[in-house]
């Protein structure tokens, strides 16, 4: 589905003068996005008093603007592959994924679409063939993101239209998505907040870290559920709620605080953990991060209703907390 006008007519108000063509087209076009709105002014299916110009043109009122076409897409680079998906909500517009563990979620825009299998969007093309493209070729449907070893619920578009006012809902922090975490050691208090800004290692690239100033704003709530403390010592298991959507912000909030997500050893979790009394216990191994996208509630892009969702852990989450004592 491509959501772009076939044929319009229009005429730039007085009150418009100073603004950029493409700012003002944005508003004339509510069902289309900022990004398709220059996309249709430089493939020229936009004319200003017969001319074909830039996006940045600056109007002065009483100008002739005709739309021409709709956007000419170029073919994705992602291909389907018949994976099994667990599809917890799905309408026309939009649907919300359980992900799994261990699944990448889209190919990166340096790597060759067509040679990456096993993605989240993948297996998203077989399922329902069209999805939203506002994301570019090798992110087609996707509005939001969860890290490999990360499971739970992720939002997809189907449509531009939903893909844009979904968008929104999360740049405006409207969304409100709950986490469930296991961490190592025991919380001082029943809960807290880690507000700081987060910015990539410069020594280690693929980390994040808390300790530059140049940081954008992360801001991560969590609230203890549970305090362990079995044959393998301690452990804390959180709701976490973040504010923003910062790259892997729960991971590396939470190890600022000195309590790493079990499973996380990019983030200092040990790889195995052995019990407190050597040789009473084997070691044990958790293949995975313990972070679970439990929870998300967001408004439906077509009817404007609140959405609530909630998913429990996995079968291998609840394995682990029986196995240390949980």
């Amino acid at each position: 589905m491509v959501d772009s006008p076939a044929h319009r007519n229009l005429v730039v108000p007085a009150d418009a003068s100073g603004q950029r063509l493409d700012s003002w087209l944005v508003s004339q076009l509510p069902e289309i996005s900022r990004v398709r709105v220059q996309q249709l002014i430089e493939q020229k299916k936009v004319t200003v008093n017969g001319s074909a110009p830039k996006p940045s043109l600056k109007l002065h009122g009483g100008e002739q603007v005709v739309v021409t076409g709709e956007v000419e897409l170029a073919p994705l680079r992602a291909f389907a592959e018949d994976i099994p998906l667990d599809i917890v909500y799905e309408d026309q517009s939009m649907a919300v994924v359980n992900k799994p563990a261990g699944m990448v979620v889209h190919v990166g825009s340096g790597k060759d679409g067509a040679g990456s299998k096993g993605t989240l969007v993948n297996a998203l093309l077989h399922r329902f063939r069209h999805l939203s493209q506002v994301g570019g070729e090798f992110r087609p449907g996707i509005v939001h993101r969860l890290d490999k070893e990360t499971s739970g619920l992720l939002v997809v578009a189907k449509t531009d239209n939903a893909h844009r006012k979904l968008a929104q809902q999360f740049s405006r922090r409207e969304v409100r998505k709950t986490y469930v975490a296991l961490v190592h050691g025991g919380m001082k208090k029943p809960q807290g907040t880690v507000a700081a800004p987060i910015s990539r290692d410069l020594v280690r690239r693929a980390r994040m870290t808390t300790r530059r100033s140049d940081g954008r704003e992360a801001v991560t709530r969590w609230k203890l559920l549970k305090e362990i403390n079995g044959p393998y010592g301690k452990f804390s298991l959180l709701e976490v709620k973040i504010e923003t959507g910062r790259t892997h912000q729960i991971r590396v909030h939470l190890a600022a605080l000195g309590h790493p997500v079990v499973g996380d050893t990019l983030y200092g979790a040990p790889r195995e953990i052995s019990a407190v009394t050597k040789g009473v216990e084997p070691p044990i191994t958790l293949a995975r991060n313990f972070l679970h996208a439990a929870a998300i509630q967001l408004k439906k892009p077509d009817e404007n209703t609140l959405l609530s969702l909630e998913q429990p852990l996995p079968a291998e989450l609840e394995s682990f907390l029986r196995q240390i004592g949980g």
